[in-house]
């Protein structure tokens, strides 16, 4: 029964603390992104190409993170 409960624990912290990094840096790719178009608009489609990379690559971050955690609530 506590082998189970430290099982769920790590699901939830390789879940929890995976995604967390991913979102804040989405958050401020996205701020950082409509700062520069704001301060110059001729730039907007060359800023939102690099925003779109930069943000898949955050995002595969996340997507590994949940990769990690059904690994571990289902295969261990």
């Amino acid at each position: 029964m506590e082998a189970e409960a430290f099982k769920l624990l790590a699901v939830g912290l390789a879940g929890g603390l995976g995604m967390l990094g991913p979102g804040i840096g989405l958050g401020l790719i996205g701020l950082g992104a409509t700062q520069a178009i704001g301060r110059n608009p001729e730039a907007r489609g060359a800023i939102l190409t690099n925003m779109i990379i930069i943000a898949a690559l955050a995002e595969s971050v996340a997507i590994y993170a949940l990769v990690v955690a059904l690994l571990l609530a289902f295969a261990l």
